[in-house]
């Protein structure tokens, strides 16, 4: 929730009858200008610790004053080791908030460090994106309010000295024990110990426990594993809680990113509300306490890449199937996986015929889906190759089209399909000849003597009509059309083209050229193919020169259907036809023209062989 409230800025007064606060008051010195800002607390510790008489009188200093709640907010023992020594703890405490010379927000820029007037120890300043000013990762609540000796910024937290780098930390914080470890065995000591900024995301040993035992074994044994995974630990520069907020994606040492949300108050990554301890500073950046392992896809396998996607069904297939080892190994390979919806009306009975089509899922190498191309042959552990299908809307593998994101890990990538992938086997033709649905249509392309372009290698999408279409086609039609070798095999030539399309390429409507000249539309309504406007039977029966739709009816070419064409010639003795009819309403009109409709007749005869 928020409240909107009105207040005068200090230094400025309401006037009755006016508008806002229109009146200016004198400036002060610091120490007045404290009780003014809301940082009454400041002021009366600057005075227990006799630093009144020095913000007082002459000079020009910059104070980044703690509001009254952030004194309120500090432990009893921190509080009473400050008050309980004001000469040396407060006063130093007082004057690590102060530098030596006016700043104002203009000069605090992102990354600047300014001395203060406690040992010239550093204040780290940074600017975010956001608006957000941060000191020490204490928020800028109220800046710029000018002072007869300097200005004011008033800030939510009391800020502390910072003089151990964030190695430093790791090596003496106990609850760091596991991480320290972890630290030294992947050689990020010195980076952790340098010149720079950064976030360190500090899993606690609390959070390595969480972690099955023999995934944490296999991570810590594996030094490019160890150090993808801490370096997912890292952000590249430093970033305050306070600038930390919902919606951000923060980058990590990695290159792999972080989101940002909420969870009511708490801050969450990647949904999870985990920072346990914020804004522990060091000379080099600042640490927040994470109490879950935050484990990058680069480390790890593809079974635990899977727990995180809508694979988890496919996973439970493999795993029956025996074939975890090569998902968890070291084995190099690429998982087609099928999505959980695939297998909403149950998972399929694991026989060795479905050994052998999940084998034909796991393709050798570790790929991309960023870097396959059309036509790319791809080998699986089940021995079969796989062609790669690049269209406008999908990318596929056979029949299977990738879902989402692919997931590299450690050794293997998920990739997430939308159906179970069929391999081929067989020429197109070797796939008819095995499916009883079709024998009426082999007959018939022997017959047209097109057995050799069907089985030679290709690039073919065939919409093959089934013995129901041709049982469908009236008697005496389809005996004239078995009777014609010559249209038979144009009436063959429409249904088929020459370049593969798979149902998951097709989205509202693609067009292709079949080997008889016309087009074909296939369109989708209804999560159904059809052709032509005809419902598709069966999708996707995939062969190793193309793939085949089963449909039930025989479908026309436009040639079939001169009224429907207009970019093709027509029949000649036809247009003659229509001339010559057109010609002859005309003529009764206009005696001038009966010669030439005359001609007209005389050529319809010569191509009718007398009409």
């Amino acid at each position: 929730s928020r409240v909107i409230s009105y207040e005068c800025c200090p230094g400025y007064e309401k006037v009755p009858g006016e508008k806002g606060c229109p009146a200016a008051l004198p400036l002060s010195n610091i120490y007045e200008t404290l009780g003014v800002v809301g940082s009454a607390t400041t002021q009366l510790y600057s005075d227990r610790s006799n630093l009144r008489p020095e913000i007082e009188g002459p000079g020009s200093f910059t104070i980044f004053a703690p509001s009254n709640e952030a004194w309120a907010a500090l432990s009893a023992e921190t509080l009473d080791s400050l008050v309980s020594n004001v000469n040396i703890e407060l006063l130093n405490a007082l004057r690590y908030h102060m530098v030596n010379k006016r700043v104002l927000t203009d000069d605090l820029k992102h990354g600047t460090t300014l001395n203060s007037m406690y040992q010239d120890l550093p204040i780290h300043i940074h600017h975010y994106p956001n608006g957000i000013v941060t000191v020490n990762c204490a928020r800028l609540l109220k800046a710029d309010h000018h002072a007869t000796n300097g200005v004011v910024h008033v800030i939510d937290k009391v800020i502390a000295t910072t003089t151990n780098s964030i190695q430093h930390i790791i090596e003496t914080e106990e609850s760091l024990e596991t991480l320290r470890a972890a630290v030294a065995a992947s050689d990020l000591n010195s980076l952790l110990e340098s010149e720079g900024q950064y976030t360190l995301l500090a899993p606690t040993n609390e959070a390595f426990e969480k972690i099955p035992r023999e995934t944490l074994n296999r991570i810590l044994g594996d030094p490019e594993a160890l150090r993808d995974l801490l370096n997912h630990h890292i952000l590249k520069s430093a970033m305050c809680a306070e600038a930390i907020i919902a919606g951000l994606t923060m980058e990590t040492l990695e290159g792999t990113t972080l989101d940002v949300g909420c969870s009511g108050e708490e801050l969450t990554l990647n949904g999870k509300p985990i920072i346990a301890n914020k804004d522990v500073l060091a000379t080099n950046g600042v640490i927040h306490f994470v109490n879950e392992l935050l484990i990058p896809d680069s480390a790890k396998t593809l079974f635990e890449l899977a727990q995180e996607s809508e694979v988890s069904k496919s996973m439970d297939l493999f795993r029956q199937a025996g074939l975890s080892s090569h998902l968890t190994g070291s084995e190099q390979v690429t998982l087609l996986a099928p999505v959980n919806d695939v297998f909403k009306d149950g998972l399929p009975v694991v026989d060795s015929n479905m050994k052998n089509l999940l084998l034909n899922h796991i393709v050798r190498d570790q790929l991309s889906s960023k870097y396959l191309y059309h036509g790319q042959k791809l080998q699986t552990l089940g021995d079969k190759e796989l062609r790669v299908f690049v269209y406008r809307n999908n990318l596929c593998i056979e029949n299977a089209c990738i879902a989402a994101h692919d997931k590299r890990g450690r050794f293997g990538t998920l990739f997430s399909v939308d159906k179970m992938l069929t391999p081929p086997s067989g020429s197109v033709m070797d796939v008819l000849k095995a499916d009883h649905r079709f024998s009426t249509l082999v007959a018939a392309i022997q017959s047209a003597g097109l057995t050799e372009n069907l089985n030679r290698p290709g690039t073919f999408t065939v919409f093959a009509p089934t013995n129901e279409a041709f049982r469908a086609m009236p008697q005496g039609e389809l005996n004239k059309l078995m009777g014609n070798a010559k249209e038979l095999a144009n009436i063959l030539k429409f249904h088929v083209a020459e370049e593969i399309l798979v149902s998951g390429a097709v989205s509202a409507l693609v067009r292709l050229k079949s080997m008889q000249g016309d087009k074909l539309e296939v369109s989708m309504k209804n999560n159904v193919i059809h052709i032509n406007k005809e419902p598709v039977a069966e999708s996707d029966i995939m062969a190793t020169n193309g793939v085949i739709y089963a449909v039930n009816s025989v479908l026309q070419p436009h040639a079939s259907r001169p009224q429907e064409r207009g970019d093709e010639p027509a029949d000649p003795a036809l247009e003659i036809f229509k001339q010559a009819s057109a010609l002859s309403k005309v003529s009764q009109r206009n005696p001038r023209l009966a010669p030439v409709y005359s001609r007209l007749l005389a050529r319809m005869k010569e191509n009718s062989g007398g009409f």
